[in-house]
């Protein structure tokens, strides 16, 4: 994973694709907060379905830009 990586203090966002059956794509985030020696992961995909990759990404980079505003 992770095509582009965001950070906002101990927060990682790792925003990639995924391709689906029938040759569409759809974006996905990984978030990454690492308190200590601890550290937890949550996966988000993005709702809408794109036709190529470069539309899949950009969904998912939105994703993780307002992921990590609301944090």
């Amino acid at each position: 994973m992770a095509a582009v990586k965001y950070t906002k203090a101990d927060w990682v966002a790792e925003a990639d694709i995924q391709r689906l059956e029938g040759g569409k794509y759809q974006g996905v985030v990984l978030i990454t907060h690492e308190s200590g020696a601890e550290a937890r992961q949550s996966q988000h995909t993005v709702d809408a379905v794109s036709d190529t990759p470069a539309e899949a990404l950009d969904e998912a980079k939105a994703l993780a830009h307002r992921i990590l505003g609301n944090l």
